[in-house]
């Protein structure tokens, strides 16, 4: 079984989750830039940040076999925070990388005018720069902010089909299927959703455009969900063909369109700007 986790901030993780995650069957991934746990207090810490996410994870993933790419934007957390909006005027020269396939995390948080104003200004830029768009759906008054959300994509410059809505639930899946964009799952432990919530979406809206991750993060988390949620189908009676579709043929589909998608695994390096994480015997 392949897998492809299209949402997970391994950024959070040890090497040895890698490890795990090849094991479970997982060969590519997409990590997203998100927030760092507090607040950043200048632009200058993200362009370290996502130079770290087209060079140092990349390389971490590498040596565990796994393909690595990237979505890079301002954090939906974090955009309405003046001392980070510089940001937005930094991006262009980041969003032409190659290891960049969409403008991710982009959306809603508290649902304020700077939200707005950052939403509707990286979805622009997810259409001059020929990406697609990974947009956050808050945790908060989650079909009011999938409807507001809804309602930025369609001013937008951006078509449907070229938007991932993430963070999606029971309360939310109908009304994002209806909008035209891509549906995506965030699977963990306690909160969000479970495989078990995840298969019983499955078996009511099918398999179409349909994206399942564990996302990670800072705090309880597994890297192992979207493996679990293919057992789960499996147990379900789905075939070997849908969890085929939904973890893999899926992401490798919409990241497809950003032109940029490498699955090959580059032979791993002994360092990355001479630093390595080989230890022992390794």
């Amino acid at each position: 079984m392949r897998i492809f986790d299209p949402h997970i901030h391994m950024t959070s993780r040890t090497t040895d989750d890698y490890l795990a995650m090849y094991d479970s069957g997982v060969r590519a991934l997409v990590e997203p830039s998100f927030w760092l746990g507090q607040p950043r207090t200048s632009p200058a810490s993200f362009y370290d940040y996502f130079d770290a996410l087209l060079g140092w994870e990349p390389f971490r993933a590498a040596q565990y076999g796994i393909a690595h790419h990237c979505t890079l934007a301002l954090n939906p957390k974090e955009a309405g925070d003046p001392r980070c909006a510089p940001v937005l005027d930094a991006l262009p020269r980041y969003l032409v990388k190659d290891g960049v396939v969409a403008v991710g995390e982009i959306g809603y948080d508290s649902m304020t005018p700077a939200e707005d104003h950052a939403l509707a200004a990286q979805l622009q830029l997810a259409a001059d720069h020929g990406l697609p768009a990974l947009v956050h759906t808050p945790h908060r008054d989650k079909l009011a902010g999938l409807r507001r959300t809804v309602d930025a994509v369609r001013e937008s410059a951006l078509p449907p089909e070229r938007v991932l809505l993430d963070h999606l639930n029971e309360t939310t899946v109908k009304e994002a299927r209806d909008s035209g964009c891509w549906l995506g799952f965030s699977i963990y432990p306690d909160t969000k959703m479970d495989e078990d919530r995840m298969v019983a979406v499955l078996r009511a809206y099918g398999t179409e455009k349909v994206l399942v991750n564990s996302a990670a993060d800072w705090g309880r988390s597994d890297p192992l969900k979207t493996r679990k949620v293919a057992d789960a189908m499996l147990a379900a009676g789905f075939t070997s063909a849908d969890v085929e579709q939904v973890l893999w043929a899926n992401p490798v589909a919409f990241y497809g369109q950003s032109g940029r998608l490498q699955l090959d695994v580059p032979a791993p390096r002994s360092a990355h700007e001479g630093n390595s994480i080989l230890r022992g015997g390794e």
